[in-house]
């Protein structure tokens, strides 16, 4: 056992992996908190209203995003392996005119579907201006997963990290405003309005510190010509744009197919266990965007070793982490969560009590984020080796699958059926997703053997 933890230590990738995941989980918590705070402030409906706020926003978001940190990472990464810095800036250049112009897209698209999604999905029309200024957000991250791309490529986790902890600081400030005054939601809209603003406009400022160090003064002015042949940077921008539009559609969307069917009330219970399960996964998360890279890195130069240590590695962290807390929500979650505590004559609450509905719906939900939590690195595998389509393919069918027996069962049955569908969803996908993924692994493994030296 002493041996190995002494390897562990001693790998360096998953040194890399670990310390700039911590960066971004320091910077996470707070966030997770305020959540807290928002729920028990505007009480389970409006918290539901509120998240069907910010859910449609994002999805609207989501439609048109081409994931373009996800193209940077795959094709900046491979140009630098090879030192071939113009072409790496061709990409982030080709990437930053994509993404500026689908958000602009997204926003008009949004104003035009505002006063549908206040009348069907809040069951308030007068929420409509609560869309169009969380839309705000969208323009200002208009080339953010671009610029967070380059910065992941670059390792600079601990830049990402302070600007995390700068929006969560000022997100928290008027939260805290709004639940000391007891104001309502519009000053929690633009808390929320104003952590978004900086999570977008200051990982570009970062980025465009950073570009000329990394690949010259000049990277501005890399001829297109250099950009990856023309019809395989269309086919993997596209796919994961549609890897994105069916996330939104199956996976994202949870509180809104909610708020659908049955009500804003349902909505927040959703919400209110989402959160909660956010909170548990959360020092996984960063795991998914520092991975990535170092997968990217291991392939391009033929490691395959490094990479299955690292694989297996991460695997073993995520599953023990998971498996704490999923025990831990399991035996102990109604009396932390959910009950009133008296201490030296005060009543203390993590939730009000009106949020114990949301109690099934997370037990539920624990399957299906705890397996995609374990094995979060299941599509970057397959996106690093040049098959970005299998996940895409994958779970377009689940959520064909999904949404039809959502369309089934729901009108007819309670919203914890939604909360089984989502844990299908996961359970399914990402088990296909896996198997093809070492499937795809072997192949290019024998093809091109482990590099020496």
């Amino acid at each position: 056992m002493t041996n190995v933890a002494q390897r562990w230590r001693q790998d360096r990738v998953l040194g890399r992996v670990v310390k700039n995941s911590g960066y971004l989980f320091a910077s996470n918590v707070i966030s997770a908190i305020l959540s807290i705070l928002t729920a028990n402030l505007l009480g389970v409906r409006v918290f539901g209203v509120l998240g069907i706020v910010i859910s449609t926003v994002s999805n609207v978001n989501r439609l048109l995003s081409f994931r373009m940190g996800d193209v940077v990472v795959k094709y900046m990464s491979d140009h630098l392996a090879k030192d071939e810095k113009q072409a790496a800036a061709a990409v982030v250049k080709a990437s930053a005119l994509v993404e500026g112009v689908t958000s602009l897209a997204a926003y008009g698209i949004l104003a035009a579907l505002a006063p549908l999604a206040a009348e069907h999905l809040a069951d308030d029309p007068t929420t409509a201006p609560l869309f169009l200024l969380y839309g705000l957000s969208i323009l200002g991250n208009i080339t953010t997963e671009t610029a967070t791309g380059v910065l992941q490529v670059g390792g600079h986790y601990r830049s990402q990290a302070s600007v995390n902890l700068m929006q969560s600081v000022a997100t928290a400030l008027i939260i805290v405003y709004a639940f000391v005054s007891k104001t309502g939601v519009m000053t929690v809209l633009m808390a929320y309005l104003a952590g978004k603003l900086i999570l977008g406009l200051a990982p570009i400022l970062l980025a465009l510190y950073w570009l000329p160090r990394m690949l010259g003064a000049d990277w501005w002015r890399a001829p297109m010509n250099l950009l990856p042949p023309k019809s395989e940077f269309i086919k993997f921008s596209l796919s994961t744009n549609f890897s994105t539009t069916i996330n939104m559609v199956a996976r994202d969307s949870e509180v809104l197919w909610v708020g659908y069917f049955f009500s804003p009330l349902e909505a927040g219970y959703f919400k209110t266990a989402l959160a909660i399960i956010n909170l548990a996964v959360m020092p996984i998360t960063p795991f998914i965007s520092t991975t990535y890279p170092e997968i990217t890195r291991c392939v391009a130069k033929f490691r395959w070793n490094q990479l299955k240590k690292l694989l297996l590695r991460v695997t073993v962290i995520a599953g023990a982490w998971t498996g704490a807390v999923a025990l831990g929500l399991i035996l102990f979650g109604k009396q932390v969560l959910f009950t009133d505590w008296t201490i030296l004559g005060k009543t203390f609450h993590i939730y009000h009590p009106e949020f114990l509905p949301s109690l099934p719906v997370l037990m539920v939900l624990l399957v299906g984020f705890g397996t995609a939590n374990i094995l979060f690195w299941n599509r970057p595998l397959l996106l690093a080796l040049g098959k970005a389509e299998v996940p895409l393919e994958v779970s377009f069918w689940g959520m064909i699958l999904k949404v039809a027996l959502a369309f089934i069962f729901l009108p007819y049955a309670g919203y914890l059926v939604e909360a089984w569908l989502l844990t299908g969803y996961f359970v399914v996908t990402v088990g296909l997703i896996i198997w093809q993924g070492f499937r795809t692994l072997k192949q290019v493994e024998t093809a091109h053997p482990e590099a020496v030296g």
